[in-house]
């Protein structure tokens, strides 16, 4: 289970290069700094989240919700000063929990599509998925462009946002579509192709993984075009909640200014899918 495919909203304004060459997204743009909302009603929020995407949501040691979303909304709680709980519901849940007033906001990765909006308001994005291109350490490729890949053989998984790009996009490359992403990681680390092409964030921990057994890097990217890869994932609120919205949007401001975001995104990602 993963992000839904998003609708259009801004690129990413900002990127951070920390010392460990790691890159780390930033959607804020200093220029634009949201004023701080009347917090003076906003005494607790209610968190739903699910436990079954890793390393965004996930049961920690004790059975409580952990990992990047869970720890996201532990610093808006510190940011806004509000008591905070955090409980977990099957993913396909979350919306209708939100709507029946069993919770106050969603961090589960739920991306804002046409289908979700009408469900729900939405945070600004706090990350997105990217696409990218994984090539073998021990081969001569370097930068991914079209014209620079023209002829290479290409895995990617059949029936995904990221086949429909090659197809548009790379018209020059020879597409080999397989049924698992298992099966196209194969291909690449067997030879059988020149590239391996899909999610940005799946293919980050693999390759940080037992499974690549280093065998492979990321090449080029990331690509980011939201007629394919959707524009990111924020935290979703009841229609008309602009109170709660709002300072969640001015926290998560906040949290990139000082620098949270970018040791907590580190924390998670080794290899950045960025």
């Amino acid at each position: 289970m993963g992000p839904l495919v998003a609708q259009p909203a801004p690129e990413p304004l900002a990127v951070i290069v920390p010392p460990r060459t790691v890159v780390v997204p930033g959607f804020w743009d200093p220029r634009r700094r949201p004023e701080r909302p009347d917090l003076s009603h906003l005494q607790a929020v209610r968190f739903l989240t699910d436990t079954v995407y890793p390393p965004f949501d996930y049961a920690g040691p004790d059975g409580n919700p952990a990992g990047f979303n869970v720890d996201l909304a532990r610093l808006i709680c510190a940011e806004i000063k509000a008591a905070c709980t955090i409980q977990s519901r099957p993913f396909a849940t979350l919306l209708d929990s939100l709507d029946a007033n069993n919770g106050d906001a969603v961090v589960a990765s739920i991306a804002a599509t046409p289908e979700t909006r009408k469900r729900a308001d939405f945070s600004d994005p706090y990350y997105r998925t990217p696409a990218r291109f994984v090539a073998r350490s021990d081969g001569p490729i370097g930068d991914v462009l079209p014209e620079l890949v023209a002829g290479k053989k290409i895995a990617v998984v059949a029936g995904t946002a990221h086949e429909a790009y090659l197809k548009q996009m790379f018209t020059q490359a020879e597409i080999h579509s397989y049924p698992t992403a298992d099966a196209a990681r194969a291909a690449l680390k067997d030879k059988q192709v020149d590239l391996l092409f899909g999610d940005g964030i799946a293919l980050s921990f693999w390759l940080n993984g037992t499974d690549s057994a280093g065998c492979c890097a990321f090449r080029g990217g990331p690509f980011l075009d939201s007629r394919f890869f959707g524009d990111g994932v924020g935290i979703a609120v009841k229609p008309g909640n602009n109170v709660l919205r709002q300072a969640l949007n001015w926290a998560l401001f906040q949290i990139w200014e000082k620098g949270s975001f970018t040791d907590l995104w580190l924390r998670y990602f080794s290899i950045s899918p960025f």
